[in-house]
């Protein structure tokens, strides 16, 4: 069985062909800069046991023509690596928010759709560009399945004491306003390798998802119970241009005080905030290369950055009542270990001890960089939320 796995961004679409159940990857690529004259295709495909890559620049003026472009690479006579895209038998989308409507992956029809639109108002950057890839997928790929795997069901586990603000009822029982969490899909693929590794499934588990977007999930017993993302991407920790937790006062300062609308300070607080607002950069390679030279900001960004990690360990360590391992996975998490080393400085309360030399060392798969004395295991554990999405697909159909 080939499952295409799609997530559609608002000017991009990364995909992966992948054959279940051996989870083997045949073509992955990234469409990027869809609607701009410069669009750029990646298309990296299976030749033997090596990946070729191809890439072109050129004007990409829409998502239907983006899906087309891709479908054409992969059914390619020279590039491709299937005949036809009625061989794709399953498309899996990646979508941001089910609200409480969807807490398990679902088979695609009018009504679900409908309700995927329904739910615009929760995640508008997000959304609407998923529900998009899907309508483009149905028109591409008539003969697959259309699947949608939903970053906020691995939340449905978090008991109501943990998704609830102290708001008045009505906002939550009439307008769903309560924690839901992203990035659900990794967090679930990465605690689950986990499990497997020590084959242990009742660990109490802090997972820490480090990116551009940046998370953090405690799980007892393979079901989530608490994360630090919120109503929307923005809550928790502090991020590339998100500013995490903040004091709610400053909103209101910033519109009644300074003079700045609703929409300057949600623009603010998603995109000019975090690591960007802090240091005036987003990527943590820029920030480690300025903190080398001495930048005060970089290294007082990067202070506050580890903080709020080191506060969310804390704090999931106290709802679960104890903490057997904490894993790094993402862009950040799995390839910066200043990161890592800061995080888990000063915290041998929590019986977490690193391995300065395994923690600098890359190795592939999951690699244990605690000591042997750690009483807590701290992992790197590579993230794969596509293999995660044809996983959840396969299981679903059969």
């Amino acid at each position: 069985m080939k499952i295409l796995v799609i997530n559609s961004g608002s000017s991009s679409i990364k995909y992966q062909l992948i054959e279940m159940p051996e989870g083997k990857v045949l073509g992955s690529g990234l469409v990027e800069r869809i609607g701009q004259e410069s669009s750029i295709l990646t298309y990296k495909y299976l030749r033997g046991d090596v990946f070729l890559e191809h890439k072109t620049t050129h004007g990409i003026p829409d998502h239907t023509a983006g899906l087309e472009e891709v479908a054409a690479l992969l059914t390619d006579k020279e590039l491709g690596v299937i005949a036809n895209p009625d061989e794709i038998d399953i498309v899996g989308h990646r979508v941001v928010h089910g609200g409480e409507k969807f807490a398990a992956t679902v088979i695609i029809n009018e009504d679900v759709k409908e309700k995927i639109r329904s739910l615009f108002s929760l995640a508008p950057l997000h959304n609407p560009a998923n529900l998009l890839g899907i309508e483009v997928a149905e028109k591409i790929f008539t003969h697959a399945k259309q699947v949608a795997v939903f970053d906020t069901a691995f939340y449905q586990t978090i008991p109501e004491v943990a998704y609830r603000f102290a708001v008045p009822n009505k906002l939550y029982e009439e307008h769903g306003i309560r924690s839901y969490g992203f990035h659900g899909t990794s967090h679930k693929y990465v605690s689950e390798q986990v499990t497997k590794y020590f084959d242990n499934p009742s660990l109490k588990i802090v997972s820490i998802h480090l990116g551009n977007g940046c998370s953090m999930s405690a799980i007892m017993n393979g079901r989530c119970v608490d994360t630090s993302m919120g109503l929307g991407p923005m809550n928790g920790l502090i991020m590339g241009t998100r500013s995490g937790d903040i004091d709610q006062s400053v909103i209101f300062y910033l519109v009644n005080q300074l003079g700045y609308s609703l929409e300057e300070v949600n623009e603010l607080l998603n995109k000019k905030s975090g690591l960007l607002g802090l240091a005036g950069v987003s990527d943590m390679r820029d920030l480690k290369a300025l903190i080398e030279k001495g930048d005060k900001n970089a290294i007082l960004a990067h202070q506050l950055y580890v903080y709020r990690i080191k506060k969310y360990i804390g704090y999931f360590a106290a709802i679960m009542n104890g903490l057997d391992v904490v894993l790094f996975t993402a862009g950040v998490g799995e390839n910066d270990p200043l990161t890592r080393s800061k995080v888990c400085d000063q915290m041998d309360y929590f019986g977490i001890i690193l391995d300065e030399e395994q923690n600098k060392k890359r190795v592939p798969g999951i690699n244990i960089i605690s000591t042997n004395e750690s009483t807590v295991k701290v992992l790197v554990v590579p993230t794969n939320e596509e293999m995660e999405i044809a996983e959840q697909c396969y299981g679903l159909v059969f």
